[in-house]
């Protein structure tokens, strides 16, 4: 087992014992198993997915990041991340009206210095991941999608 913990500047977005840990870093993606070598690692935005083992077999939990770092050694995996957030916690309708925001701001930019655009970029980033992750929650929870 992994002691998980993910930790924001605001709080402690999440914290328990997991099977496997798969998370976005700058280098792809990355599944954390027990007893992996330590690994340290910068976070970009994404999906971090959850498995935990349960009586009657698997489950999956998802949260969204928009970036940080993480530490594994010893079995103790933790996130150190900007923002956080879990599945149920995200409101679709207002990340989609986010990533539609950044979108606009990305195409009607004419002129734009490499730091702003990747701003508008990560942003956009972002906002994906929170939809996708939103999605998948509502999805797995049997609750409609508008």
């Amino acid at each position: 087992m992994i002691k998980f913990k993910i930790i924001t500047p605001e709080r402690t977005v999440f914290e328990a014992e997991v099977t496997q840990v798969t998370l976005p870093v700058t280098e792809g993606e990355v599944t954390i198993l027990a007893n992996h070598r330590p690994y340290i690692a910068s976070l970009t935005p994404g999906e971090i997915v959850l498995k935990t083992k349960k009586a009657d077999g698997e489950e999956e939990m998802d949260l969204v990041v928009s970036g940080g770092f993480i530490e594994f050694n010893e079995n103790k995996l933790t996130v150190l991340a900007d923002t956080a957030e879990r599945a149920e916690e995200i409101d679709l309708k207002r990340a989609e009206e986010a990533r539609t925001r950044a979108e606009e701001l990305k195409k009607n930019c004419i002129e734009m210095d490499e730091s702003e655009y990747a701003r508008v970029a990560a942003a956009i980033q972002k906002e994906s991941a929170r939809i996708r992750v939103a999605k998948k929650h509502y999805t797995r929870s049997g609750m409609k999608i508008n």
